[in-house]
């Protein structure tokens, strides 16, 4: 089975995230329907549900549901803070194009 994994920065600004808001939580990333490719990453802070995968490193915890695990196996999240904003950004190998914004990718 493929993995989905955490750089050091994502799962830091997870523990952080999850410390502050919601002790016990994790950060559900999902893939949609939707965006201008077809597909468009989510993120929530929730807490783990039967058939999730649960992925930890560093006291950070990240829960996917199957059918989005499907489109992110083999992915790595990592976070960055940069001049145009903070954001969780996903190295996706599966995705084929993505737009503009790189919120959005296709696997066609």
């Amino acid at each position: 089975m493929e993995t989905f994994r955490l750089t050091a920065r994502a799962a830091a600004r997870i523990a952080e995230i999850i410390t502050a808001q919601q002790a016990g939580a994790a950060l559900r990333v999902a893939v949609l329907a939707g965006g201008c490719s077809g597909f468009q990453y989510k993120f929530d802070l929730d807490q783990p549900a039967a058939g999730d995968v649960v992925i930890e490193r560093d006291g950070a915890r990240v829960v996917i549901d199957p059918s989005s695990f499907d489109l992110l196996a083999g992915s790595e999240l990592d976070y960055a803070d940069e001049l145009m904003g903070a954001y969780f950004a996903v190295r996706n190998p599966q995705a084929k194009s993505s737009c503009g914004c790189g919120t959005s990718f296709s696997v066609d």
